[in-house]
């Protein structure tokens, strides 16, 4: 089977809390881990996505607005369904890994970095569809 789950693939959570929610994939682990024995992958996503945004806003509203909550899990494959874009992440792939899930400390740290580089991404325009809600 062709390798199509590389680092900054985006895909959609089917499963769990996250579902139908937007995550790219940090780290893939295809032959899984000890803790866990099957396919996998670190993925960052957003809970929260950003809100629409008029020119008649004022700056502390557009500000509000444009406030984006991230989450980093560990996903089983089969519980994500990849998408034909991607994202340049070579500041996450620094902050996020199987490290980082063991301490509350660490991962509270790397959720401040990625929602940083998150709404840095957002602002400059690019990306526009990681950025939308999905509608169904």
């Amino acid at each position: 089977m062709a390798k199509f789950l590389k680092p900054g693939k985006v895909a959609i959570v089917v499963r769990g809390r996250y579902a139908g929610k937007k995550v790219v994939i940090v780290k893939p682990h295809d032959e899984g881990s000890k803790s866990h024995p099957y396919g996998h992958a670190l993925v960052a996503g957003i809970e929260r996505y950003p809100l629409k945004v008029t020119k008649g806003m004022g700056q502390k509203k557009v500000a509000k607005r444009t406030k984006i909550k991230p989450f980093i899990k560990t996903i089983n494959y089969n519980h994500i369904m990849p998408t034909r874009y991607t994202f340049e992440l070579e500041e996450l792939k620094a902050v996020v890994s199987t490290e980082t899930f063991k301490e509350p400390s660490q991962r509270e740290e790397a959720k401040k970095t990625i929602k940083k580089a998150f709404e840095e991404r957002h602002k400059s325009g690019k990306n526009k569809w990681f950025f939308t809600k999905l509608n169904f």
